[in-house]
């Protein structure tokens, strides 16, 4: 299948590129996002291949059909950035990525909590300047702390794994518990209790409906004072200018983000030469108690060519069967 690659960047193309020595697609690469203003780029393309922050709303969509685009590919496991009712209506497969190593992602979240936690990237910088001070770099032992999961899919369940070796209390929130998640110790709650017991809360639910702005202003208001909160998911699962106000009033201990709700046009960017227009992400990096990575919770090697090679695979079922296992299910179906 000839295929167009959006939002692609030297990694994504060394990756992609190596599991096509089994597949055969005729692989074209564009840096820019998937937009109403590069959509153009897409005519002729029967399938095209998108990541998280491409757009793919009725204003694209319609183009892309009238362009001969057919199939869908996205290399992530969420699919809140595609229209699926225009999609049916106009007849275009979404395949997807549904797992590729939860393991990545729940390592990444640890990594987080623990340098917010005991500062290390602050005292990273004091130490390159000369300044071997302990002031301001106190933190707490995860043992014996609680952790409130909410989300207990493949991923919340590796985190509840970690994090019970590390001796902590495990609280889950999901509404479809599982007997996994039980066997792991994981005590099922109500949400508002869950924020009100837990010393860390992480999030790793899809981005839907029902989870827009799941902690907003309400919800930090019901954690414990000084808690910290994590995001590994999607960013507008977060009511951010709710956290902000969370971190100025002290509710908030800490915050640790690897996705923000506006960060289309800033993450997988250099933009180190720039000025950050964006105030809002613009004031939550002014906090010393606030950790921000660029997205990068599923960047890891194995987790890379796990995408890579399914990616490839669903655009060749479709092509070979009309059909795909892992074909995101339609809203009319």
């Amino acid at each position: 299948m000839r295929i167009a690659v959006f939002s692609s960047k030297p990694y994504d193309r060394a990756f992609l590129d190596g599991a096509n020595r089994s597949f055969g697609h005729e692989l074209v690469y564009f840096e820019p996002r998937l937009t109403v203003e590069t959509v153009g780029l897409a005519a002729g393309f029967p399938g095209i291949c998108v990541f998280v922050n491409d757009r793919l709303d009725a204003a694209v969509l319609e183009p892309l059909t009238a362009g001969g685009t057919r199939a869908i590919a996205l290399r992530c496991a969420g699919f809140n950035n595609v229209d699926l009712v225009t999609a049916e209506r106009l007849g275009i497969d979404v395949v997807r990525v549904p797992a590729y190593s939860p393991h990545a992602v729940a390592e990444h979240t640890v990594a987080l909590i623990l340098a917010l936690d005991r500062k290390i990237h602050r005292a990273h910088a004091r130490v390159r300047e000369g300044n071997f001070s302990l002031d301001g770099l106190l933190g707490f032992d995860l043992h014996g702390r609680t952790v409130g999961i909410v989300g207990t899919g493949v991923i919340g369940r590796v985190v509840a794994k970690i994090f019970g070796g590390f001796g902590c209390r495990l609280l889950g929130f999901d509404p479809r518990p599982n007997d996994d998640a039980r066997r792991l110790q994981v005590e099922y709650v109500p949400l508002d209790e869950l924020l009100e017991r837990s010393d860390i809360v992480t999030l790793h639910c899809p981005l839907t409906p029902e989870t827009r702005h799941l902690i907003d202003a309400r919800a930090i208001g019901r954690m414990k004072t000084g808690a910290m909160l994590v995001n590994t998911s999607r960013g507008a699962v977060i009511d951010t200018r709710a956290a902000i106000d969370g971190l100025k009033s002290g509710r908030l201990g800490s915050l640790a983000l690897d996705v923000y709700e506006e960060e289309g046009d800033y993450f997988f960017e250099n933009l180190s030469d720039q000025v950050i227009a964006d105030d809002v992400l613009a004031r939550l990096l002014t906090f010393p108690n606030v950790l921000v990575t660029s997205h990068q919770a599923f960047f890891t090697q194995e987790a890379m060519e796990a995408i890579a090679t399914t990616t490839l695979g669903n655009l060749r079922d479709l092509e070979q069967t009309g059909d795909c296992a892992n074909r995101v299910p339609m809203p009319g179906r």
